[in-house]
């Protein structure tokens, strides 16, 4: 109460004005002591504390869009139906809007959950069309399970903004929503298998299990790669530019060993904490130590995993994705196309990169693979309004009491036979980090 009453004196007009009426209220809040004024005093503190941090932290953390909280316990509940649950980041940078809004299409399953990051360089006009598209869903609206990251990254290619957007999203999911893997797709990639087939090929496989492929064999990268050093703008700079060389070079390390491999991984949920909250120093101290490197995506999740006692154990040497490559060396995946759908078939990979927007092979992945028609959903027992004939084709919408319904088609048993062959004791063992 003295508090409130020194606080109301002392923005009154007439305090700082030499009359009786002042002088008194100074000789009594004398008399009180300044001891009861640091007793309120400390007490509001703490009161200040309890009530307006937590609130502060929360802001910070929550930076994505078309958060339903509702939606979250009502999909927390019917996610227990599937088997087992994945969580997408979905990549995207200027001119990718029409591609994202496509592959999430073909990618939904309201068992899932789906995070999409547009890079900063986008034009603000395609992030705000990629949020009113995703606004606009019936679907997406009513599941909830389609976020947006709402402070954009600025991605530099070849540098390690990539990496730090990718953990920024596993950090984010993490919080968000219960999984069993992380998958990191770009708008450039597409699914050849529905998300039936992913969950039901994936039913059996231990939750453990990393799909990272690696190789200590560096070759032409020790060079080009390990010892040259680098700095990226876009860690401090808003403004998109190449990436800055140092002159000097740096030797190998001595305290790890350094791997190498494909940027596109599928993380079990326990290796993605172990990556953010590292309980051993080994994630962070890579962390730095990868910020120098070029191409860091495609050896710092190698690298922790193989270092790591825990989890080296854990690796199936593949990244599931089918992509062919330019020339030695063997930089840059080439765009598919109608000639390459036989061979991304056999492969039974249920992912491949990268293609043109609206290549006519997307239409026949769509038509042959996914049972996908006129722009609707990739099929699956969660849309479907039936069995035989016409009733299949359309996947147009959420069946609630479909829930749970798995229906899964010739590619999980592709799907499948793949997997079973990447963890069989031969294969699995030969292929650890060595």
């Amino acid at each position: 109460m003295c508090w409130l009453t020194f606080y109301s004196f002392y923005h009154s007009p007439s305090f700082f004005t030499f009359s009786p009426s002042n002088f008194q209220f100074l000789a009594i809040f004398s008399q009180m002591g300044l001891k009861i004024f640091m007793v309120f005093f400390m007490l509001t503190s703490v009161l200040f504390f309890f009530l307006f941090i937590p609130t502060r932290l929360t802001t910070q953390i929550s930076t994505f869009r078309n958060v339903n909280i509702d939606s979250l316990s009502f999909i927390r509940a019917s996610n227990s139906s599937y088997p087992v649950t994945f969580a997408y980041l979905i990549s995207a940078s200027k001119g990718d809007s029409v591609k994202l809004k496509r592959l999430l299409r073909v990618l939904y399953h309201p068992g899932n959950y789906y995070l999409i990051h547009m890079d900063y360089g986008a034009p603000e006009a395609e992030h705000r069309d990629v949020a009113e598209h995703v606004a606009s869903d019936p679907v997406y609206g009513e599941v909830g399970n389609v976020w947006i990251v709402g402070k954009r990254n600025l991605v530099t290619y070849r540098g390690p903004t990539m990496l730090a957007t990718t953990l920024h999203a596993i950090a984010i999911l993490l919080r968000t929503c219960q999984w069993d893997w992380f998958i990191n797709l770009s708008a450039s990639d597409y699914p050849l298998v529905t998300q039936d087939d992913l969950i039901q090929a994936f039913s059996e496989v231990p939750r453990d299990i990393n799909f990272i492929q690696h190789s200590s064999r560096l070759g032409w990268k020790l060079n080009k790669r390990g010892k040259p050093i680098m700095i990226d703008p876009g860690l401090y700079s808003l403004n998109k530019s190449e990436i800055w060389w140092v002159i000097k070079q740096r030797s190998l390390p001595t305290s790890f060993k350094l791997y190498t491999g494909s940027a596109w991984t599928i993380l079990s949920r326990s290796f993605a904490e172990y990556c953010i909250i590292g309980w051993e120093n080994l994630p962070r101290t890579l962390l730095l130590y990868y910020t120098n490197f070029v191409s860091s995506p495609e050896g710092y999740f190698q690298t922790v995993i193989c270092n790591s006692k825990s989890y080296k154990n854990t690796t199936a040497n593949h990244d599931l994705h089918y992509i062919t490559w330019d020339n030695p060396p063997k930089q840059h995946p080439r765009s598919l196309g109608i000639k390459d759908y036989r061979k991304m078939v056999l492969s039974n990979r249920p992912f491949a990169r990268k293609f043109k927007r609206n290549d006519a092979v997307l239409d026949r992945i769509d038509r042959d693979l996914l049972k996908r028609y006129r722009g609707h959903f990739s099929f699956g027992g969660w849309c479907s309004q039936g069995s035989g004939g016409k009733k299949n084709r359309a996947c147009s919408g959420l069946r609630s009491e479909n829930y749970g319904l798995l229906k899964p088609g010739p590619a999980s048993r592709r799907l499948k036979n793949l997997i079973t062959k990447l963890l069989s004791d031969r294969f699995f063992r030969q292929q650890q980090c060595r």
